[in-house]
C-alpha cells in the first residue's frame, strides 16, 4: 500500500512538472496559429493630410482617435511619398512603383500604367494581389483618384469604366445630396458644391450640422455597416476607406471648428520664399485661390496676412479633427465587433500640404512640406511594435510591407521594400535610408541629414540643398556653398532618376 502511494506521489509530482510546459507548449502553437491566420486590413486613406497630429508631435491640433491608433502601433516619422498630387501618389502606393514618365506624375497616372486593359498576370494594384490570394475587398470613397471608382470626371455614372476593373469585389460611395462623386468632393452644407456654384465660393465653411452633413461622415457610415458585414464573412477581408478632408474646401461642422482658439494655433516657421531659390520651384496657390469668393487670394510676391493665414489654418485644422472622429468610429467598429485583434490597421496620408509655408498655400512642390506625410501601421499580431520609426521610408514600401504581413508571395518585382522588420524592430540588415520625391520637372531625394534637389528646367539655380540638422524648415538653399556634399549626393539622386524628364533640359 505504501508503495502504492509512493508511486501515485511520484506521479503527481511529475504531472505538477510536465503541465506547465505542456500549457506553455499550448499557447505558443496557438500563438503561432494565430501569428500565421491571414489578417483582415483596414486601410485608411486621407486626403492632404499632413504631419500635424498629436502623435508627431503637435500639441494644439486635436487628434485623440489617429493619436489612439499611434499608441497601439508604430509610427513613420520620416515618411514620404513620391509624387505630390493626389492621383500620382496613390499610383505609386497601389502599384509600389515610382515614376517613369512624365504622365506618372498626373492624377490620370494609374491609368497609365493599367490602360483599361484586359486582366495580366501582373497585378494592377496590391489590392488586387490580396484579391487574388483570398481576400475580400471592399472600396470606400476615395482610394485611387475617382471619387466613386469609376474612371472620368462624368455626373452620371452611366457607362463609366471602373478605375481598377479586377482590384474590387464591391466598390461603394454615398454622394448623398450633392448626387454625384465629384460634387460631393467639394461639397458644401447646403447640398452645393464648388463646381455647381462655378468657384463661387470661400475655400471653408463652418456649418452647424452633423458628421453626416458632409460626405465623409457618410462616408464613415457606409464603412460601419461593411465592417458588420466583413465580420460575418468566411474570408479575410481588406477594406479601404478614403476621406477627403482635410482636402480643400476646408468644410467642416461647427464642433469642430469650436474644439480650437484660432489664437492658440501658430503659423508657420518659414513665411517668406526660401533664400537662394527661384521661385519657379514655388508656385502661386492656383488650387487655393480658385475658391473666388476668399477673402484674400495670397502669392509669393503678396502673402496672406497674419489673420487670414490664422484663419485658413484654424479651417485645416478643423477639417482634420473632423477627419479623426470618423476613424475613431471605425476603430470602435473594431472593437465591438471583435475585429481588433486581427485586423491590421494602416492610415496614409496621400502627401502633405503647405499651409502657408513658403508662402505656399497647396501641395505641388518637392519641399519637406508637400513630401513628408502621416504613416502609421498597427499590426495586432506583432505584440512587441516598435514604436516610433525614424528611418527614413517611402509610400512604395508599403505594398510589400503589406505583402509580407500577410504570408502573401511576391513575385513581382517592384520599387519598394518590405518595412515590416522595421515594425517588429528587429530589422538585421542595413536599411537604406533615401526616399526620392517627382514634380515640377525635378527629382529630390532625403536623407537622414539633407534633402537634395535638382531640377531640368531654365529658371537658376537648378540645385537645392537643405542641411535639416540647421535648417529643418528649409529656408536657406545651401548648395553653392558645398560642392562637394552635393557631387556625393547628385550620385544618390541619380539612383532614383528613371529618366522621365530625358526630353527636358
Amino acid at each position: 500500500m505504501n508503495c502504492k502511494n509512493n508511486d501515485m506521489v511520484r506521479r503527481g509530482r511529475l504531472i505538477w512538472i510536465i503541465l506547465p510546459v505542456f500549457l506553455i507548449c499550448v499557447k505558443a502553437f496557438a500563438f503561432q496559429l494565430k501569428e500565421n491566420k491571414s489578417p483582415n486590413i483596414l486601410f485608411i486613406f486621407v486626403d492632404d493630410l499632413r504631419t500635424d497630429l498629436g502623435c508627431y508631435g503637435n500639441e494644439v491640433i486635436k487628434t485623440p482617435n489617429i493619436d489612439r491608433l499611434a499608441a497601439g502601433g508604430s509610427v513613420f516619422k520620416k515618411h514620404y511619398v513620391q509624387v505630390p498630387t493626389c492621383g500620382a501618389s496613390r499610383c505609386s502606393l497601389l502599384t509600389g512603383m515610382i515614376p517613369k514618365t512624365e504622365d506618372h506624375l498626373s492624377n490620370e497616372a494609374i491609368r497609365k500604367y493599367i490602360s483599361g486593359e484586359p486582366e495580366k498576370e501582373e497585378p494592377e494594384t496590391f489590392i488586387h494581389h490580396l484579391r487574388r490570394n483570398g481576400y475580400f475587398t471592399v472600396g470606400i470613397g476615395k482610394i485611387s483618384h475617382y471619387i466613386d471608382g469609376l474612371y472620368g470626371y462624368a455626373e452620371k455614372p452611366e457607362g463609366a469604366a471602373p478605375e481598377l476593373p479586377y482590384s474590387w469585389d464591391r466598390f461603394l460611395f454615398n454622394a448623398g445630396e450633392w448626387k454625384d462623386g465629384w460634387d460631393a468632393f467639394f461639397a458644401y452644407a447646403d447640398g452645393t458644391s464648388r463646381i455647381t456654384e462655378q468657384r463661387q465660393v470661400r475655400p471653408y465653411e463652418m456649418a452647424d450640422v452633423p458628421d453626416e452633413g458632409y460626405p465623409d461622415g457618410l462616408s464613415a457610415k457606409l464603412a460601419l455597416e461593411q465592417l458588420d458585414s466583413l465580420a460575418e464573412g468566411e474570408k479575410p477581408f481588406f477594406l479601404a476607406v478614403g476621406f477627403f478632408k482635410p482636402h480643400l474646401p476646408f468644410n467642416a461642422p461647427k464642433k469642430y471648428w469650436d474644439m480650437y482658439d484660432r489664437d492658440e494655433i501658430p503659423l508657420t516657421l518659414s513665411p517668406f520664399v526660401p533664400e537662394n531659390v527661384n521661385p519657379a520651384s514655388l508656385h502661386n496657390n492656383p488650387e487655393f485661390n480658385r475658391y473666388l469668393l476668399g477673402e484674400e487670394k495670397p502669392t509669393l510676391e503678396k502673402p496672406a496676412s497674419e489673420e487670414y493665414a490664422k484663419k485658413i489654418k484654424h479651417a485645416y485644422y478643423a477639417t482634420v479633427s473632423y477627419t479623426d472622429a470618423q476613424i475613431g468610429k471605425l476603430l470602435g467598429k473594431l472593437e465591438s465587433k471583435g475585429l481588433e485583434e486581427n485586423t491590421i490597421v494602416v492610415l496614409w496620408g496621400d502627401h502633405g500640404w503647405q499651409l502657408g509655408d513658403h508662402r505656399v498655400w497647396g501641395k505641388h512642390t518637392l519641399f519637406e512640406k508637400a513630401l513628408n506625410s502621416p504613416l502609421i501601421i498597427k499590426v495586432p499580431a506583432i505584440k512587441k511594435q516598435k514604436k516610433e520609426i525614424g528611418k527614413i521610408v517611402s509610400t512604395i514600401d508599403i505594398y510589400p510591407t503589406l505583402m509580407e504581413l500577410c504570408y502573401i508571395e511576391m513575385p513581382y518585382k517592384t520599387s519598394g521594400r518590405s518595412m515590416a522588420g522595421l515594425i517588429r524592430g528587429k530589422h538585421t540588415g542595413k536599411w537604406q535610408e533615401a526616399s526620392y520625391g517627382y514634380f515640377n520637372s525635378g527629382i529630390t531625394v532625403r536623407v537622414p541629414r539633407y534633402r537634395y534637389t535638382k531640377y531640368y528646367r531654365d529658371e537658376q539655380p537648378v540645385t537645392e540643398l537643405y542641411d535639416h540638422w540647421k535648417d529643418s524648415e528649409e529656408n536657406l538653399n545651401i548648395a553653392s556653398d558645398h560642392p562637394n556634399i552635393v557631387k556625393k549626393l547628385d550620385k544618390i539622386l541619380e539612383k532614383g532618376n528613371t529618366g522621365l524628364y530625358l526630353n527636358q533640359k
